[in-house]
């Protein structure tokens, strides 16, 4: 890059990290830094770019999957079905090597399936796994490590949030990254629970012989608990897969299914109701803001020439596709001890994908490989949020829940390696799906 576009770069993100170690929120952060990189290095009306830049992205059509999916994963939330899941798993993994806390992998995989949302997919299940575990006498490193790990499925298993966020920001097809994400999701939770199996096998006191007979439930009746969960996920995906919905008609689909369903069951009350559109629209407010304040910041710097300047730097370094790739992982590696995931997507993919072009990386499986990269950052102290959701939980100290999760760091590494090597697993169901 020139000396101008480095002190132009330098200024731009030097302000947003002094404006995030100051405390700002992250949304506040980007718009300030997309301001002041307009006012130092730009021309243009920064007032009148600003507005046109929020209206255009957060009016996007493609966007309003967000609040849905969102809010189908409060109402499972506030309504029995999420314990009903619990429950149900608990016979499905007692025969297993590592016995209950394959509970928390194929939980968090089955809820990250109907959220959309880590955070969410963490907090849900180890409200309930964590306690039981505890009370069963299973060891807390492996259990609140699996958790952890475990929770950022909700981040690639579709419907994901982050997907729908990389899709607008990327503008690359949402139908397509929901069924590319599919087998990848399967195969994390396969490196999950494979890891645990052998974890419990070398350490056999991390688990527990100790069975409580008035919790136990027989396989007929675990499949009638998990029955109405399995069927609105196969609703969901399963009408995106087949193309008779988009990503905002499947969503639409989730939030009646989920109604429907925690009607059924006596658990949709008044109260649980407008709470599950409260949390809806917190959290829609607040991933909103951050898509403002990373559009504006993202438009700022394509005014400053920031994008092409990095394109250009890339491609004349003549790095190959690999190289490239680990290199981006180091960053988005840094980047996640200081921003969240969305922060992360929306703020990186519309600069580096000119050069992901350049490249010849399909923007298709860049996407999923993103998202797991980001699924690493929610296991990264000092930002990470799976391991605030889990001190919650518990009270422990952030340093040594991060401890606990470390192994599951290095198995998402490992999953990255194996999308490399075989892109087909995050592409053969698109090709597949798209064909006909």
């Amino acid at each position: 890059m020139m000396t101008d576009q480095l002190i132009e770069f330098t200024a731009i993100f030097g302000s947003l990290l002094l404006l995030l170690s100051l405390g700002f929120y992250v949304g506040v952060a980007l718009i300030i830094s997309g301001g002041l990189g307009l006012l130092l290095f730009a021309t243009t009306n920064t007032g009148y770019l600003f507005s046109t830049t929020a209206w255009s992205y957060i009016a996007s059509w493609t966007l309003t999957a967000l609040p849905l999916f969102v809010w189908m994963g409060e109402i499972l939330f506030r309504t029995s079905l999420s314990s009903d899941l619990f429950r149900g798993l608990q016979p499905l993994s007692r025969r297993l090597p590592g016995r209950l806390l394959h509970v928390n992998v194929l939980g968090c995989g089955i809820f990250a399936a109907i959220s959309g949302s880590s955070a969410a997919t963490t907090a849900t299940v180890g409200r309930m796994s964590l306690p039981e575990l505890k009370r069963r006498g299973y060891d807390d490193s492996a259990a609140i490590g699996s958790l952890a790990g475990s929770g950022t499925l909700g981040l690639l298993i579709p419907p994901s949030i982050m997907m729908i966020v990389y899709g607008v920001a990327a503008q690359v097809s949402i139908n397509r990254l929901f069924i590319a994400g599919i087998l990848p999701g399967l195969m994390l939770i396969c490196l999950f629970s494979g890891y645990i199996a052998l974890r419990s096998v070398l350490r056999k006191e991390i688990t527990t012989e100790a069975d409580d007979p008035d919790n136990s439930i027989g396989f007929g009746q675990s499949i009638l608990l998990l029955a109405p969960t399995i069927l609105l996920i196969v609703f969901v995906i399963g009408s995106i897969y087949a193309g008779v919905a988009t990503a905002t008609e499947a969503a639409a689909l989730g939030v009646f299914g989920a109604l429907v369903l925690s009607f059924w069951n006596g658990s949709l009350t008044k109260e649980s109701f407008s709470q599950s559109v409260i949390g809806a629209l917190q959290t829609t407010a607040m991933i909103g803001l951050i898509l403002v304040g990373a559009a504006f910041l993202t438009k700022a710097m394509s005014f400053t020439g920031l994008p092409a300047a990095i394109t250009d730097f890339v491609v004349g370094l003549g790095v190959n596709p690999t190289l490239f790739l680990v290199l981006m992982t180091l960053v988005f590696i840094i980047l996640g001890c200081f921003l969240d995931g969305i922060s992360i997507i929306v703020l990186t993919a519309s600069v580096v994908l000119p050069a992901i072009l350049q490249l010849g990386i399909d923007p298709i499986w860049f996407g999923i490989y993103l998202i797991i990269v980001v699924e690493m950052a929610q296991i990264t102290p000092p930002l990470g949020i799976n391991l605030f959701v889990i001190q919650g939980l518990t009270g422990k100290d952030i340093l040594t829940i991060a401890k606990m999760t470390f192994p599951y760091f290095f198995l998402l590494l490992l999953s990255i390696v194996i999308l490399w090597i075989f892109p087909e697993i995050a592409t053969i169901l698109v090709d597949w799906s798209f064909a006909r």
